[in-house]
């Protein structure tokens, strides 16, 4: 969306940019406005869930059962997986694609509610704040309660943890999601309108399910899942980066986080992205928060209480606001520019 604005303004169509401009900022708060009073579409309408159909049956096709023989470079399953990535990458560009060009024949009005209707499905902010507010309401009836509802967050093994360390991962769970289910799919929507967006969550979408060094599921996906994983790596990367740093601007007056700091912390996990909003949650909270037996972020912080939590769902709120707020901005600004 704004490479096509910036290509008409190059030509000279300055009005014209700013109205592709306004059709790009009016469906991404349309579609929080959805997500704010509405929630989640039904199941079977939803094509993150059409993503997760597509991703189990071909999973099932390019995994080998666990206890086959293991290879040392399966480049048979890699380039299988890197195969079945693109054919369900191609069919959601496709599709996403003749919505956007469907929705620019409309009038500006029906532009802005066909893509922000469409738009919304690719986005989950309120599903992720009830999911992980509901996490401490379980705790506070039973460990047992919370360990249960934690499991519909994280794919760890959730039956060892303890109240605090279930907590814990309710806080990196609501971290890293919010990039992966909000600013990075908004990210590739403001550059490439609903491609971009779509392309992103069947990318994450996949990774979610693919992406596993190891057994999962009676699969094994060491390399049928790796360019799943690379993928997703690529395309988080920014979006990551940008999620850590909203997240302390939203948090000021209180000290801004060093950079070095989020950078020295966001190295102690294993994912070249995640820890990026994770640490920086940590040090905003004063907490730890870890992975037992993988990493800890912000060693020396204490354990995090019910208030933490909420706490971070706040930050987390904030960053969603600053960033529809940030997409109004870069629309004033063009029109003050063009003028």
């Amino acid at each position: 969306m704004i490479v096509a604005a910036l290509f008409l303004l190059f030509l000279g169509e300055g009005w014209g940019a700013v109205l592709q401009i306004l059709v790009l900022v009016a469906p991404l708060w349309l579609a929080l406005l959805v997500d704010r009073f509405l929630g989640e579409p039904p199941v079977r309408w939803h094509p993150v869930v059409w993503m997760g159909h597509y991703l189990g049956r071909a999973g099932r096709r390019i995994a080998p059962a666990a206890g086959s023989p293991a290879i040392h470079k399966d480049f048979k399953r890699f380039s299988a997986g890197a195969l079945a990535w693109f054919a369900g990458a191609a069919m959601v560009l496709v599709a996403s694609s003749a919505l956007q060009w469907a929705a620019w024949q409309l009038p500006a009005w029906g532009a802005v509610l066909l893509t922000g209707l469409a738009l919304k499905p690719l986005l989950a902010w309120r599903m992720l704040r009830d999911e992980v507010q509901a996490v401490e309401a379980a705790l506070a009836i039973s460990l047992d309660a919370g360990r249960t509802q934690l499991g519909r967050l994280v794919s760890r093994d959730v039956s060892q943890l303890n109240a605090e360390e279930v907590r814990e991962s309710a806080i990196e769970s609501l971290a890293e999601n919010l990039n992966d289910s909000v600013v990075a799919p908004v990210f590739w929507f403001v550059l490439f309108g609903l491609p971009g967006a779509a392309l992103y969550r069947f990318a994450n979408t996949a990774d979610a399910m693919w992406g596993y060094r190891g057994e999962r599921n009676g699969r094994v996906w060491e390399w049928a899942g790796k360019w799943a994983a690379r993928a997703d790596d690529v395309l988080s990367w920014l979006p990551a980066r940008i999620t850590a740093l909203l997240l302390a601007v939203v948090a000021l007056p209180s000290p801004f986080l060093p950079l070095a700091a989020m950078w020295r912390e966001s190295g102690h996990t294993p994912s070249p992205n995640s820890g990026w909003p994770m640490a920086t949650m940590a040090l905003l909270l004063g907490v730890r928060l870890g992975k037992p037996g993988v990493y800890v972020l912000n060693a020396p912080g204490r354990a995090p209480t019910p208030d933490d939590l909420q706490r971070a769902v706040k930050l987390a709120g904030k960053v969603v606001l600053a960033m529809a707020g940030v997409a109004l901005g870069a629309l004033v600004v063009m029109m003050l520019v063009l003028g």
